[in-house]
């Protein structure tokens, strides 16, 4: 049976996104303390660290989305290391809407430890940023 007729729907009204404040507590990360509230870039930055603070899949509270995995890499080949830990760092950072891009990857070699650094990109500006990687991470 081929069907007969229809109706066509009236025109869908598009809605625009709309962006979404990065106003959030601040974190005194020495004292362990909450103090005041944040925006824009410094948030953006309080965000990355935590991120890398963050183990991925370790605490229930977080998405798995959320997180890094970075300290599966250590006691690795360097060359293989080096590649791996550019795409964890871009992965766990990239999970933030706020976040463009990650560039101008270094990482250096310390025996256990790794040192990378680098700049997010983000919707506020730019941030330089270092995060030391070990098995304690």
């Amino acid at each position: 049976m081929i069907p007969q007729g229809g109706t066509l729907l009236p025109e869908m009204e598009i809605v625009e996104a709309v962006e979404q404040p990065s106003l959030t507590y601040r974190l005194n990360f020495e004292d362990g303390t909450i103090d005041g509230q944040i925006d824009g870039l410094k948030a953006i930055e309080q965000a990355v660290v935590k991120i890398l603070q963050t183990r991925r899949f370790e605490h229930l509270i977080y998405s798995s989305d959320y997180g890094h995995e970075l300290d599966s890499v250590i006691g690795r080949d360097p060359l293989w290391a080096y590649s791996e830990l550019e795409r964890l760092i871009e992965e766990a950072i990239l999970q933030d809407d706020r976040v463009v891009a990650v560039e101008n990857i270094r990482i250096s070699f310390h025996g256990e430890r790794a040192m990378a650094e680098f700049t997010v990109k983000s919707a506020y500006g730019l941030l330089h940023m270092t995060k030391e990687v070990s098995k304690d991470v």
